[in-house]
C-alpha cells in the first residue's frame, strides 16, 4: 500500500472546498480560521512585523478566503471585495480611458449599469453583443478592445458563452477574457482552463449560499495581473469585512454538497416545466432542448439550480411570484432556500427597455433560483401557484 501525498488528497473539488488555503490556528490550533476583527497589527520596531500592518491591506480571514476561492477556480491568486460589482469595479480600474470593451448583452442589470453609467463617463467605450455567437464578439472587436468580458450562464436568459473560442479571441486581439463564472461555480465550470485571464464571483450568491453576506473575488493565475489586481485592492480600498469573509469561507465548505442538490433539482424541475401547460418557455442548459445544451455538455460539469421560465403576460407573471409560498420573492440567487425574481423589475430594471426585448427578457420573464429544499415541495409549490396565476 502506497502512502498518498497531501497535494493527491486535497486534488478534488469537494475537499479543498473544505481544506484549501487555510491554516490551521497557531494560538489555540482552531479548525476553523478565527476572524481576526481588527484594523491594525502591533509592530515589534520600526519596519519589523509579522506580515501585517492595516488590514485594509492584508487580513488574514480575508486571505484563507481567496486562497480558498483561488485553489478552486485552478488559480493561484484570489482577492476578495466588499461585493460583486466592487470586483468588477476593480476588473475595470485595469483599463484606461479610450479603452474598449466587448461584453456581452445579457449580464447581470448591475454589470450593465457599471459600464454605462459610470465608465463610459471615464471615457470608455462599450459594445453589447449576443455572446452565444463568437462571430459577434470577434465582429466587435477594434484595435482599442482591451477587454472581452462574458457572464456564462447568464442571467436570465441562460445563454453560454464558448470559453475557449472567447478566449482564442481575446487573446488575439491582445485584450483581457474576464468571465464571471457566479451562477456556474467552480464545481461546474472553471474558465481558466478553458482560456480567461480572470474570474470575478459574486460571493453573495452560491460560494456563500446562505444569503447573510455580500461579497465579490476575482481569481487570476497570471501574475502580473495579481501584482497590479493587489494595488488596485488595496488603493481603492473595497475590501470585506473579517466577519463577511468567515462567513463566506464557512459557506463553501458545503459547495459541492449544495451544488449537487441544486443541480439534481435543477434538473428535475426544468424537465417537468417543459411539459407544464401554464409554461411557454423553459430556460436552462440542462435541458436538451436548449440551442447550446452540446456546449453547455463540453464546458460545463453540471447546469445548476438556475432556471427561467416565460408565462407569457407580466400580469401572468406578477400573480405568479406573489403567490408562492416556499419561494420567496426576493433580489439575488444562490442561497440554499428557493427564491424567485422578476428581472424585468428587479435585477435588470436599469437595462433599456429596448436592449431587454431584444435578447428576450421580457416582462412577463420569471427567474427561478431553486435551494436545496425537497424537491417535491419546490414542485408543489410552483403548481399551485401557476394555477393561481
Amino acid at each position: 500500500m502506497t502512502r498518498t501525498s497531501d497535494q493527491d488528497l486535497t486534488r478534488r473539488l469537494g475537499t479543498r472546498a473544505v481544506h484549501a488555503g487555510q491554516i490551521p490556528d497557531p494560538l489555540a490550533g482552531a479548525v476553523m480560521t478565527p476572524i481576526y476583527q481588527t484594523s491594525t497589527y502591533i509592530q515589534e520596531g520600526l519596519g519589523r512585523h509579522k506580515g501585517f500592518e492595516y488590514a485594509r491591506t492584508r487580513n488574514p480571514t480575508r486571505e484563507a478566503l481567496e486562497r480558498n476561492v483561488a485553489a478552486l477556480e485552478g488559480g493561484r491568486h484570489g482577492f476578495a471585495f466588499g461585493s460583486g460589482l466592487a470586483a468588477l469595479d476593480a476588473v475595470m480600474k485595469l483599463l484606461s480611458a479610450g479603452d474598449h470593451v466587448v461584453s456581452g448583452e445579457n449580464v447581470y442589470g448591475g454589470t450593465h449599469r457599471q459600464m454605462t453609467h459610470v465608465w463610459t463617463r471615464m471615457g470608455m467605450t462599450f459594445s453589447f453583443v449576443d455572446a452565444a455567437e463568437t462571430s459577434k464578439i470577434a465582429a466587435a472587436v477594434t484595435p482599442l478592445t482591451k477587454l472581452i468580458y462574458a457572464e456564462t450562464p447568464t442571467n436570465p436568459m441562460m445563454r453560454l458563452c464558448d470559453l475557449q473560442a472567447a478566449g482564442e479571441i481575446a487573446k488575439r486581439a491582445g485584450a483581457l477574457f474576464v468571465v464571471d463564472n457566479t451562477f456556474a461555480t467552480p464545481c461546474f465550470q472553471r474558465p481558466l482552463e478553458l482560456g480567461a485571464d480572470l474570474v470575478l464571483h459574486s460571493t453573495t450568491k452560491y460560494l456563500n449560499g446562505h444569503s447573510d453576506m455580500v461579497g465579490g473575488l476575482l481569481v487570476t493565475d497570471r501574475d502580473d495581473l495579481a501584482e497590479r489586481l493587489g494595488f488596485l485592492q488595496n488603493s481603492s480600498g473595497a475590501v470585506p469585512g473579517p466577519f463577511d469573509c468567515w462567513l463566506a469561507l464557512r459557506g463553501v465548505k458545503t459547495l459541492a454538497l449544495r451544488m449537487r442538490q441544486h443541480d439534481a433539482s435543477g434538473r428535475r424541475i426544468a424537465e417537468w416545466l417543459t411539459h407544464h401547460p401554464k409554461v411557454q418557455t423553459v430556460y436552462y442548459p440542462g435541458l436538451p432542448s436548449h440551442p447550446q445544451h452540446d456546449l453547455a455538455c463540453r464546458q460545463m460539469s453540471g447546469f445548476g439550480g438556475m432556471i427561467s421560465i416565460e408565462l407569457g403576460s407580466v400580469e401572468r407573471a406578477k400573480r405568479f411570484v406573489e403567490r408562492t409560498r416556499i419561494f420567496a420573492l426576493a433580489e439575488s440567487l444562490g442561497g440554499v432556500e428557493s427564491l424567485v425574481g422578476h428581472p424585468a423589475s428587479m435585477t435588470h430594471a436599469s437595462v433599456p427597455p429596448e436592449m431587454r426585448a431584444a435578447m428576450g427578457l421580457t416582462d412577463s420573464l420569471v427567474r427561478l433560483s431553486v435551494g436545496i429544499e425537497d424537491v417535491e415541495d419546490l414542485m408543489a409549490d410552483i403548481d399551485q401557484a401557476l394555477a393561481e396565476a
